[in-house]
């Protein structure tokens, strides 16, 4: 114990001499000198006391080096998840077919379904990858109907493309891709809303200016009639006041078919264009010159917009011709909002490449005219009901006219 009492008389000793040379005024550099080495002897002391009752030593204070300054943090990556996106879309639909010919009405229930694999790898560079529902690898429709006894349903290649951001404004895509060509109503005078061309297109735009061109095949293998296709539009969108938008262009397509047997189906599927009946082979080129308008505006609130389409297929010696015009009021886009349209159509047989045009009006291809009504009705955000209905009449200028109406009922949720 007096050694322990020693060591803490000695602490005391210790203590009152570094704070006394603060109260009596200035410490020189000879008092600091001695104070060290004074602390260093008494720190000698202690140990060699506690040494003896068996203590393992105090070690000596540590003195806190001053941290080293750090390297800037370099960014990290971006995850995977903000570089690929999944989105997809799910129809359930009820029809009913009623053609004048037809012994009996036609229902069947149908499913659309189709995802996708959106990637980003770069700023200016988008890779997509999608699959969909298929009957008979349909390039015009992406519909697979119910039944054959709960067989399992096809699913095919609906996209794999690129979409190169060249320049501000200009894209430039290839693979099999989602349409570029602008479809004045979003109607289907030329172009099913289902087709993907497959080859190459790109989209410019400059301030109220635009241009879009795809380049497509429609069969790339010389082992088979080959034929690539190729067009495009320019055209102009502006505003005027604070609600209106006016939007209009001219389009030229050329399909060089006169003299080749078809692309998809049998050899007699020619989607009512006209085909020389001994040898099975198109009669005519398919040069499209398109002119479309739309006017976008305002009516209680509402978005709303009438257009035009006009098209002519200059190769052709007679029905050659082909319109369409209508309103759309609307926008079921989120919940609780709603849209109505109503379209008129006349297509003549030989006006555009039936293969592309409306899988649905007059229950495909050309030579038909009529209505089509729709309206639908957002449940939530991501869910809403349809309904589409035709009243059309088909095969007008082969002898054999007749009325054929087709009703859709549909349930869509995307994600």
């Amino acid at each position: 114990m007096g050694r322990i009492a020693s060591a803490m008389a000695l602490g005391l000793c210790a203590g009152l001499a570094l704070t006394a040379p603060v109260a009596l005024g200035a410490v020189t550099d000879d008092q600091v000198q001695k104070l060290i080495e004074r602390i260093e002897a008494q720190d000698q002391r202690i140990a060699e006391l506690e040494k003896a009752l068996g203590k393992p030593p105090t070690p000596a204070p540590a003195v806190a080096a001053s941290p080293a300054p750090s390297a800037p943090a370099k960014p990290a990556p971006a995850a995977w998840a903000d570089k690929v996106t999944l989105q997809g879309d799910l129809r359930y639909r009820y029809e009913n077919i009623d053609q004048e010919t037809a012994a009996s009405d036609r229902n069947r229930q149908r499913i659309r379904a189709r995802a996708a694999i959106i990637a980003k790898p770069q700023d200016n560079l988008e890779v997509g990858f999608g699959l969909a529902t298929t009957e008979n690898n349909d390039p015009i429709s992406a519909n697979q109907t119910l039944g054959n006894g709960g067989s399992r349903k096809d699913i095919s290649l609906e996209l794999a493309y690129f979409n190169w951001t060249a320049l501000p404004g200009l894209n430039v895509v290839g693979g099999k891709f989602k349409n570029v060509l602008y479809r004045p109503g979003k109607h289907a005078l030329l172009w099913d809303g289902d087709w993907n061309p497959e080859g190459f297109g790109a989209t410019y735009t400059n301030g109220p200016f635009f241009a879009n061109a795809i380049g497509t095949w429609l069969e790339s293998d010389s082992n088979s009639t080959e034929e690539f296709t190729f067009g495009g539009q320019i055209g102009a969108s502006t505003t005027v006041g604070e609600a209106v938008k006016l939007t209009g262009g001219v389009g030229y397509f050329n399909f060089n078919t006169a003299g080749k047997d078809t692309f998809y189906g049998s050899d007699t599927a020619f989607a009512d264009n006209s085909f020389d009946p001994l040898t099975n082979l198109y009669l005519f080129d398919y040069q499209e010159l398109e002119v479309f308008a739309e006017v976008g505006f305002k009516v209680a609130g509402l978005p709303a917009s009438v257009f035009a389409d006009y098209v002519k297929n200059t190769d052709a010696e007679e029905f050659d011709t082909g319109w369409a015009a209508g309103i759309v009021l609307g926008a079921a886009k989120s919940k609780g909002t709603w849209e109505a349209s109503y379209a008129y159509q006349e297509l003549d047989p030989d006006a555009v490449f039936g293969a592309l045009t409306d899988s649905d009006f007059g229950g495909g291809g050309t030579d038909n005219k009529g209505h089509v009504l729709r309206g639908a009705y957002a449940l939530t955000d991501k869910w809403n009901l349809a309904f589409s209905y035709f009243i059309n009449t088909i095969d007008q200028n082969t002898g054999t006219e007749q009325d054929y109406d087709r009703l859709q009922l549909d349930m869509n949720l995307k994600y």
